[in-house]
């Protein structure tokens, strides 16, 4: 049965929390806890905490006008709703299908993000047998929203200053900045707290990571206020250094919004808004304002979209025929086991926030997963559980297309796989590692250099077709060593570097 009236009871999901998921200020509301979702896999612990606490917190923002169901799965609780119901799009493919295939709920348009799927797939339309290129469908974007315009043409004369945000990290311990604005837990956190203690001590769920304090916005006025915070203290200097990592400063300025996006607890266009103002009134430096607006109205948008065009089988795809399986050391955030200063200190920073920005994501872990030809499939979900930012929607094409190149060029035009020598520029992990990055044999050899080579090697064919990989390709004709940098990655084995 379908409904044609958007008024009645409104179902949210977790991360459909904000006000611009509801009709009216008043509008009747479901919302379904199911312990289920928890205990179908495991999660970090930080993601869990942040997901019940924002929902906890919104039921009790929201009063009487909420029904709150606290059960083992969706379906139990909606066989008791004898009434009227409708939901925004569901974020992910398997909840949509399970939707839809009830036929007694209205499924409404998505929100939370900047563009209509019917206005990405008119862009589509109009490209014919062009690639979809994420730059191209953020300058329609930009167009469109007249995001960082100055009539018909882009703020400052050019539609993007990546080429000025790529600066190494400063000799510093940090990056100097104003810390985040950190959430204060209240009885409602320290509820949630307690029912996943009994729920892990009862052998009902497990978890990755570390049980540490709330590092994430779970309301909406949290959210508005780290937002805040984020244009007035940390915009600035977040675009020369957004691509750089810091050992001692895992937040650097990066604005730690996308898990209240991602929650629906602020709206991306609302986001955008208060930056570009910050740089018309000349707070922020136009470099650092268009690089931040880039990834929530293009790349995050571009990436939420590309999830439901692309057909359900992009998921599986593995065209560079990768098949290990994810060692145990990586799956479980075993830092301490590693020797290799970069991936040590990044899982670390998982392991204790469930977070690390979107460099370490790709160029470190990413980027050892696919030299190590780990299964695709396997490494997108691990991305999935240990992120509080992610989704099935934000990981599949992030990971499958982006990271592990599993796609075979259908999102990114070459594999982002780098050595040793990118991570030392981009980083200060490398003083004080017990390998050295101009080096691929021998007993302090890179594992990200001999790695790289190696990825090349076993991939030579593969990507030979690809334009873009002839440079690195050649490059294996000119190593004298090969033979003893295969053996040497061969015996290397799944053992943490």
């Amino acid at each position: 049965m379908r409904f044609t009236n958007v008024m009645g009871r409104r179902w949210l999901f977790g991360d459909q929390l904000g006000p611009h998921f509801l009709d009216s200020p008043d509008q009747q509301v479901l919302m379904i806890e199911s312990r289920g979702v928890f205990a179908s896999r495991r999660f970090h612990r930080a993601k869990a905490h942040l997901i019940l606490s924002a929902m906890r917190h919104r039921a009790v923002e929201l009063g009487e006008q909420c029904t709150y169901l606290r059960v083992n799965s969706y379906g139990e609780a909606l066989n008791g709703i004898d009434e009227r119901l409708s939901v925004c799009h569901p974020t992910s493919r398997a909840a949509f299908e399970f939707v839809k295939g009830r036929g007694d709920v209205e499924i409404l348009p998505a929100r939370g993000f900047a563009s209509p799927m019917e206005d990405f797939e008119r862009w589509v339309g109009s490209r014919g047998r062009k690639r979809l290129l994420m730059e191209d469908f953020y300058r329609e974007a930009r167009r469109r929203l007249n995001v960082l315009m100055d009539g018909d043409e882009p703020a400052g004369g050019r539609w993007n200053f990546d080429a000025d945000n790529q600066e190494p990290p400063p000799r510093t311990t940090t990056l100097g900045v104003l810390e985040p604005l950190w959430p204060q837990e209240d009885e409602i956190d320290q509820q949630v707290r307690e029912d996943l203690d009994r729920w892990e001590r009862d052998g009902q769920v497990s978890f990755l990571g570390a049980c540490g304090p709330r590092r994430f916005a779970a309301t909406r006025a949290e959210a508005r206020a780290l937002l805040d915070h984020f244009i007035d203290h940390r915009l600035s200097a977040f675009g020369p250094h957004e691509d750089a990592m810091m050992s001692g400063d895992p937040w650097m300025a990066h604005s730690l919004l996308s898990a209240p996006i991602n929650l629906g607890l602020l709206d991306p266009i609302e986001v955008v808004t208060r930056a570009e103002d910050a740089y018309r009134r000349g707070g922020a430096p136009l470099a650092s304002v268009e690089g931040f607006i880039r990834q929530v109205i293009g790349w995050r948008d571009f990436v939420w979209h590309l999830y439901w065009h692309l057909p359900a089988s992009y998921r599986d795809m593995n065209e560079l025929e990768a098949g290990e399986p994810v060692p145990d050391w990586f799956a479980n955030l075993e830092s301490d086991s590693v020797d290799a200063a970069c991936l040590s200190h990044i899982l670390a920073d998982v392991r204790d926030n469930g977070w690390a920005h979107h460099i370490p994501r790709l160029m470190v872990l990413g980027n050892y997963a696919m030299q190590r030809g780990w299964d695709p499939a396997e490494v997108t979900d691990w991305f999935h559980r240990a992120f509080v930012d992610g989704y099935d929607w934000v990981m599949v094409p992030n990971v499958v297309g982006m990271s592990q190149y599993a796609d075979g060029g259908i999102l990114a035009t070459k594999p982002y796989a780098a050595g040793g020598a990118y991570i030392n520029r981009m980083s200060n992990y490398c003083g004080d590692c017990v390998y050295d990055p101009r080096k691929r044999v021998g007993a302090n050899a890179c594992p990200f250099t001999a790695g790289y080579w190696s990825f090349m090697y076993r991939n030579r064919e593969r990507l030979g077709t690809n334009s873009r990989m002839a440079q690195p390709l050649g490059g294996l004709k000119r190593l004298s060593d090969l033979d003893e940098l295969l053996a040497q990655e061969a015996a290397r084995g799944p053992a943490a570097p």
